[in-house]
């Protein structure tokens, strides 16, 4: 950790935190474009004029690398500049990469509010700055290139969200984050940072954990696996149903790297996530004398995942973990995040422990062969995803409908990469749901969870329950006018387009209400809504008055 790195879209602060962080720290502050304009000795819109875009990249990147060849620095990038593989590797090479985000609208009007009148020397940001804001349609231009840039963004060791916050406030939040990295004696290096299929990258007190996406992944497992330092035993653990699909695939890319592989199969469904048979796991486990120091691999949905990561976090006090999820819920959600459990008679994911995966791997072709209902439901985690924290990819989900829904490669691996690194920043920032962040993610859940157990478990896929408590919850917001009704207008005609529910009816609602009131994430006697402030943006309350609650419970019913 010899430098830090600032990268994210203009308009976030990267110049004011970087001088405010080299301050705390007694580094020094460098901006690369004050650089530029240094060494050219004109403004770079002056360089964009009459040398042109493919001049000043390369002036860029010139002042990335000897930027990055020093130590102790603090470096405020360009907006653009991490679009370079090249200044891209530079910064990471031996910097802790931070990206400063904010919302496209907080930009426009941080762009608006300071044009020419930041204190950078006039012209540095004339480069991203005069053609954003030039043309009938300022936002939508940040919203495009914003959107465009995202994932590469995602591939930060750190995202502090700067809407709220002041410099100061930011620059704390980057020592911080830098010193729990020091703490722990970790480096935030990875071996994937300049792979184009990582999204983003888990940071919890276990360490770090790339999320990997891509389109043909399964057949490159055992190389992914051996640049991740796993070279075996492995044992993977599948279903019957994911077994016939794709365990050749897994065996035989696990064999030609030269890893030993082993396999356990069980019965697909939830009823195998048991106790029984996680000692059936752990006994086949004993037979073959795994140790601590060998893998276990989840290969499946989530009920693979919840199950092996279980045994993972039990067996030997703590064995190896990787994810390779192969259905849409378990690739946006259920693979993110360290939650592992089995259920009980007495209800859903009673016995469980937090224990992160050292690797996801999300090979996004398997969903051609998931079943079109379970496809559906995981899109509803990824648009709950952009209704609580990303208007951007929620728009995508608006304006690309039909692309997302026929699985077009690109844009179908774009938009989960982008669903992936949300949740991965929500776990990053409150891993053990301690710091009021991660239950942003339960939005839609107090209604759905409370639906799933009235009806058994047998009536609602989950996405489907959550689906429809998304739209309880957005009635609620509304009727206590912390929801814009063209934000639940948005989010009905979405879910509706995704093939989704948005009702209940003939359940019983004397059921869902007491399943609802047994909620793991009520504070004492008080239910936590989480409810939409508008598109892209979340709350939560504890104030929901229960007749309230029920009266639009009834109208779901309805």
């Amino acid at each position: 950790m010899d430098n830090i790195a600032l990268i994210g879209f203009s308009g976030t602060g990267k110049s004011q935190v970087a001088r405010a962080v080299a301050d705390i720290l007694g580094w020094t502050p460098v901006d690369t474009d004050a650089e530029i304009v240094r060494r050219a000795g004109t403004p770079i819109a002056r360089i964009f004029q009459t040398q042109g875009e493919a001049a000043f990249r390369r002036l860029e990147r010139e002042a990335v690398q000897e930027a990055c060849a020093g130590k102790g620095s603090v470096i405020a990038t360009g907006g653009g500049a991490i679009m370079d593989p090249a200044s891209l590797s530079a910064m990471t090479a031996n910097g802790f990469l931070v990206c400063l985000e904010a919302r496209p609208e907080t930009i426009y009007r941080r762009l608006t509010e300071n044009k020419r009148e930041n204190d950078q020397a006039p012209g540095l940001a004339d480069a991203e700055e005069r053609p954003l804001l030039g043309g009938p349609d300022p936002l939508a231009r940040i919203q495009a290139l914003k959107a465009q840039r995202q994932p590469t963004y995602a591939l930060a060791h750190w995202t502090v969200h700067t809407d709220s916050l002041s410099i100061a406030d930011v620059a704390q939040e980057v020592v911080r984050a830098l010193r729990a990295f020091a703490a722990r004696g970790d480096t935030p290096q990875n071996p994937f940072n300049v792979s184009p299929e990582l999204a983003a990258t888990v940071e919890t007190s276990a360490g770090s954990c790339p999320l990997l996406v891509g389109w043909g992944l399964l057949p490159r497992l055992g190389e992914l696996l051996l640049q991740a330092g796993v070279k075996g035993p492995v044992y993977v653990v599948t279903d019957d149903r994911v077994a016939s699909l794709y365990l050749s695939t897994a065996r035989h890319s696990l064999l030609g790297a030269g890893i030993e592989a082993h396999t356990f199969t069980f019965p697909m469904g939830e009823q195998s996530k048991t106790l029984a048979t996680a000692t059936r796991l752990y006994e086949w486990l004993a037979s073959l004398k795994a140790r601590r120091a060998d893998t276990l691999v989840a290969l499946g949905g989530g009920v693979a995942g919840d199950l092996t990561g279980f045994v993972a976090a039990t067996y030997n006090r703590g064995i190896g973990f990787v994810q390779i999820p192969t259905s849409l819920a378990a690739m946006v959600d259920a693979s993110i995040g360290g939650k592992t459990a089995v259920d009980l008679p007495a209800g859903k994911n009673l016995v469980g422990a937090f224990y992160q995966p050292r690797l996801v791997i999300a090979d996004v072709s398997a969903l051609r062969t998931l079943p079109q209902r379970e496809t559906m439901e995981g899109w509803a985690e990824a648009i709950k995803h952009g209704l609580i924290l990303d208007a951007d990819l929620f728009r995508t989900f608006e304006e690309q409908a039909e692309q997302v829904l026929a699985l077009e490669p690109g844009l179908t691996t774009e938009v989960i990469k982008r669903s992936m690194a949300i949740k991965a920043k929500v776990v990053s920032e409150d891993e053990r749901e301690t710091r009021g962040v991660r239950v942003l993610l339960n939005y839609g859940h107090t209604i759905g969870h409370g639906l799933e157990a009235a009806t058994e478990y047998g009536r609602f896929l989950h996405g489907e329950a959550v689906a429809i408590g998304m739209m309880g919850a957005a009635r609620i917001g509304v009727a206590l006018g912390v929801t814009p009704p063209s934000a639940l207008e948005r989010q009905e005609e979405v879910l509706r387009r995704f093939r989704l529910p948005l009702s209940c009816p003939d359940v019983n609602l004397e059921l869902v209400a007491a399943a609802m009131s047994l909620d793991k994430k009520a504070v004492g006697s008080s239910l936590r809504w989480v409810l939409l402030q508008e598109v892209g943006r979340s709350t939560t309350r504890g104030d929901v008055p229960m007749d309230l609650a029920l009266e639009v419970l009834q109208g779901l019913a309805g």
